[in-house]
C-alpha cells in the first residue's frame, strides 16, 4: 500500500511568505513551506497496481497552464473540532476543471469517488486542541492575506509518509501542462 495524492506544489517563494504568518496560534502544527500544495484529488492509501493505474490516468489529462493567486484565510471544523487552517485560492475555473479531470483520472483507475466537495486551499498547519477565539483572532489578522499570481505549468502524484514532525511528502511524478 501507498499513500498517495495528485497536487501543486506552492512555489518556493510563495511558501516564504506564507512562513511568516505561521506563528502567533497556540495548538498549531504548521506545514514547512516545502509541504506546501494544492490538493487536487487525495487518493489514500491504495495497492501498488492501483497507484500503477492511477499514474497511468493522470498522464492522460490534458490542459495548459495556470495562473494562480493565494486569497484570504480560514478554517476546516467548527467550534471545539477546528482541525485545520488553510490560505484560500482566487476562484479560477481552470483550476476547477484541473481538479474535476483528476477526480474523473482516479474513478477511471478505479478509486471511489470523492465524496466532499473539493475546495482549492493551501493547508498551513493543522490544529490540536486550537481556542476557537484564538483561531478566529489568527483569520482576522490574516485576513487579506493575498499572493502575488504564479503560473501553473505542471502537476504532481505524491507520496505521503507519517513522520514524527508531520507527514512527509515525495513527488513521484510529474505531469506537465501545455
Amino acid at each position: 500500500m501507498i499513500r498517495l495524492f495528485a497536487a501543486i506544489a506552492v512555489p518556493p517563494e510563495i511558501g516564504q511568505g506564507l512562513a511568516g504568518r505561521q506563528q502567533g496560534l497556540p495548538g498549531a502544527r504548521w506545514r514547512p513551506p516545502g509541504a506546501l500544495h494544492i490538493t487536487l484529488r487525495f487518493a489514500g492509501d491504495i495497492a501498488e497496481d492501483r497507484a500503477d493505474d492511477f499514474d497511468a490516468e493522470l498522464s492522460t489529462i490534458a490542459g495548459g497552464p495556470l495562473e494562480v493567486a493565494l486569497a484570504g484565510v480560514g478554517t476546516f471544523g467548527e467550534g471545539e473540532d477546528l482541525h485545520t487552517l488553510w490560505a484560500g485560492i482566487e476562484a479560477d475555473p481552470s483550476l476547477a476543471r484541473l481538479a474535476a479531470r483528476c477526480e474523473a483520472a482516479a474513478r477511471r483507475a478505479g478509486l471511489r469517488a470523492e465524496r466532499r466537495v473539493w475546495k482549492a486551499h493551501v493547508t498551513l498547519a493543522y490544529l490540536r486542541r486550537a481556542q476557537p477565539a484564538q483561531a478566529a483572532a489568527w483569520i482576522l489578522a490574516n485576513s487579506l492575506l493575498r499572493s502575488p499570481p504564479f503560473t501553473v505549468s505542471a502537476f504532481g502524484l505524491y507520496s505521503s509518509w507519517r513522520g514524527e514532525a508531520g507527514a512527509l511528502y515525495r513527488l513521484e511524478r510529474a505531469y506537465p501542462l501545455g
